[in-house]
């Protein structure tokens, strides 16, 4: 019976040819975003190197560098997500092994992602 089946219908249900370019375009996104923030997490460790405690709490506590340390965290962490996804769905190929190392990714980016900038605010709304 399959033998009568065009190509078309046989690739049909296998997947959208359209799901990878998204995941494409964020991860390349996250890429250059991650540019600058580099460049200004390099300025701000080393500002932050010449700080003493209370200076450096009180560099993180400037609106802007707060925002700027959570952005950095938050987009390395989504990439760093995004990329380990694409090894895991391109180099794994048992379905339960695949479904385990992703859910893994997820939650430790999630959870590392999450403790990381609630350190950030913490420090920077005063709870430090």
């Amino acid at each position: 019976m399959d033998d009568f089946r065009t190509p078309l219908s046989r690739a049909r249900g296998l997947g959208s040819a359209k799901h990878g370019v998204s995941h494409w375009i964020s991860e390349r996104v996250a890429a250059v975003a991650l540019v600058p923030l580099t460049i200004w997490g390099i300025y701000a460790a080393l500002r932050l190197s010449a700080l003493d405690y209370f200076g450096a709490v009180a560099w993180v506590s400037d609106p802007l560098n707060a925002v700027l340390m959570v952005l950095t965290l938050a987009i390395t962490f989504w990439h760093m997500h995004a990329g380990m996804r694409v090894v895991v769905e391109d180099y794994i190929h048992t379905t339960l092994s695949k479904t385990g190392l992703l859910l893994l990714n997820l939650f430790v980016c999630g959870l590392a992602g999450a403790l990381a900038v609630f350190s950030v605010l913490k420090v920077a709304l005063g709870g430090a």
